[in-house]
């Protein structure tokens, strides 16, 4: 397996073209950033991710971590690896910094994510759920719980959890059973919480868990449902830590892929009732968990983008490196395969569906930075309501690319490719979790079609559609065929979208099931023309780069080329899709003992 290295001049290039750095760093609370300390920031991010996270990786695929007499022994190098990633305060970088947070934006923590996540999906999981935990007790936890737990979660001395589904539940969260039973001034909890990444370790000596769970009196359904943090070590009033909780890794999942992080099966409660703390008011639980879904969900669509990046690199080593077969114009003997046409294009798969994924995770790191910190209240409205429409588009669309990225890596490997020790495989396995993660991509659709286009009418996909009608309209001032071809292709876009949306508006109110049928290949669609959207953004910016003389011209010329290709062999998917999005009636025709 190839090492990896972080793509610094595209994530640098995207900041700047799609994530509109300069604006975000103007934003109030970034004020004493500049774009140079941005960039050496992603220059060291680049060079940890590298030396210490990519060389990780392997050692986490081969020797899984492992249960012994309750504890986690996670793989070879993790645990030096997590002190070191601690210790540079990468995990610090997003929150505030009354919590000892570095107060960056979510558009620099979504650039280093990348790279942490590409360099060891495995390793990056543990912060990706730390994150979450910070989200969560940040917004709603008390004054007390925040003193307590915030401090030592930003800075790495402890992580955290979320302890969602169980057994009988899956993504059906209302059939949770776990019980909290009031005693004084906590809550005993009592249950089985499964797939909880990093619910034991032995990175920290303690970990935070966020539990949902159930009051005796609870109505039933997701309104009974309430969020409580319960150590796996007790903290007292001073901070230091206490008793070990009644609570313990029943045992670990045994994974088709991401080897290194430990998925445990947690039982709460064997002596009585673990010591949990209630999280803001009760039957509030999920509505909580909630609030920082679409960071949740930001996070593993850039998984997505981070394994497609992987295999794209050591994809593009193995065909510069391996040579076999004639070219077809003509040689006197073999040639690397990456002169092939047939690799070219597989290649050419890979990068600019890669590149069109990173920019619209970019896109949407932005619109949180803006949402949260823009001085005008119609200002942060309008680009929340844009975000929570683009989350599910990019959380399947770049998780769903990640695997399809993954598989052409290893058909660029040929049979090798299937040869566990090429190492080409493990990214497919590590990608295939991917569209399963925080809600399957087909409950992304589901919330796309509902939640998101008909809820309010299609009003926020038609700014959105504007947005990508005003990148037409610029295109009209370049006049290379180069241009021409992206704007057919994306025109095509966007009426295809247009024409879906508007059906889904009418229909959804009138049948739901019927428009809940199209739901996948509407997603999709969304998903090429906001990828196109993206590229073509990307292209326009090289154009002016190139026309005023400045940066690498190779570098800016194989944008337009690469925005070109998305263009003509994946944007142009996009029409077509109008059909299966709109015409449900053959996938809900056969009665259900026909299948």
């Amino acid at each position: 397996m190839s090492e990896y290295a972080a793509p610094l001049a595209d994530l640098e290039f995207q900041l700047r073209a799609v994530g509109g750095l300069d604006h975000v760093l103007s934003l109030p609370p970034f004020e004493g950033v500049d774009a140079e300390t941005v960039r050496q920031i992603l220059a060291e991010g680049g060079r940890f991710a590298g030396k210490v996270l990519s060389p990780i990786n392997r050692a986490g695929d081969l020797t899984p971590a492992k249960l012994e007499n309750g504890q986690v022994r996670t793989s070879p190098g993790f645990a030096d690896a997590y002190r070191q990633f601690a210790e540079g305060g990468w995990n610090a970088v997003p929150f505030e910094p009354k919590y000892g947070g570095q107060g960056l934006p979510w558009l620099v923590q979504t650039a280093l994510a990348e790279m942490w996540n590409a360099a060891s999906l495995a390793f990056a999981l543990c912060p990706l759920l730390n994150n979450g935990a910070i989200e969560a007790l940040a917004a709603h936890g008390s004054e007390e719980q925040k003193r307590l737990f915030l401090p030592k979660l930003v800075s790495g001395e402890w992580t955290g959890t979320m302890n969602l589904t169980e057994p009988q539940a899956g993504s059906d969260l209302g059939q949770v059973r776990t019980r909290a039973v009031p005693n004084g001034d906590h809550y005993k909890i009592t249950g089985q919480k499964i797939f909880i990444t990093y619910g034991e370790h032995d990175y920290t000596p303690n970990i935070i868990h966020l539990v949902l769970a159930r009051l005796p009196d609870a109505p039933a359904g997701t309104r009974g449902i309430s969020l409580f943090v319960v150590p796996k070590v007790l903290v007292k009033p001073d901070g230091s830590l206490g008793s070990r909780n009644d609570l313990r890794c029943a045992s670990l999942e045994h994974k088709l892929g991401i080897h290194g992080s430990p998925t445990c099966v947690m039982a709460y409660g064997d002596d009585g009732g673990a010591t949990g703390y209630l999280v803001g008011e009760v039957n509030r639980g999920l509505e909580y968990m909630f609030t920082m879904m679409n960071n949740a969900r930001l996070a593993v669509g850039l998984q997505g983008v981070a394994i497609a990046e992987r295999a794209y690199q050591q994809a593009l080593a193995y065909a510069r490196q391996r040579v076999q077969s004639r070219d077809v114009a003509g040689s006197s003997g073999p040639v690397a395969i990456i002169r092939h046409p047939d690799v070219r294009r597989m290649l050419m798969t890979m990068k600019a569906g890669t590149e069109a994924a990173r920019g619209l995770a970019l896109q949407a790191a932005a619109w949180i930075d803006r949402a949260r910190h823009a001085p005008e209240a119609d200002d942060r409205a309008r680009t929340q309501a844009l975000l929570d429409l683009i989350i599910p588009v990019l959380k399947a669309s770049a998780t769903d690319f990640g695997v399809e990225a993954a598989s052409i890596g290893i058909q660029v490997h040929g049979g090798m490719g299937f040869i566990e020790e090429s190492g080409a495989a493990q990214h497919y396995r590590d990608a295939r979790i991917l569209p399963i993660y925080e809600g399957t991509n087909g409950i992304q659709a589901n919330d796309l079609i509902g939640r998101k286009v008909a809820r309010d009418q299609g009003a926020t996909a038609r700014i959105f559609l504007d947005l990508v009608q005003d990148t037409i309209d610029e295109l009209d001032l370049f006049t290379d065929e180069d241009f021409a071809a992206m704007r057919g292709a994306l025109a095509d876009g966007h009426a295809a979208l247009t024409r879906a949306t508007d059906w889904i508006v009418k229909t959804f109110p009138e049948d739901p099931r019927r428009a809940i049928a199209g739901a996948a290949p509407y997603l999709k669609l969304f998903g090429l023309v906001a990828g196109g959207w993206i590229v073509v953004r990307n292209a326009t910016a090289a154009e002016a780069h190139l026309g005023l003389g400045e940066g690498n011209e190779t570098f800016l010329h194989a944008k337009k080329t690469t925005a070109r290709f998305y263009a003509e062999h994946l944007l142009v998917q996009a029409p077509p899709l109008v059909w299966p999005a709109t015409q449900p009636a053959s996938t809900l025709a056969l009665a259900e003992d026909q299948f």
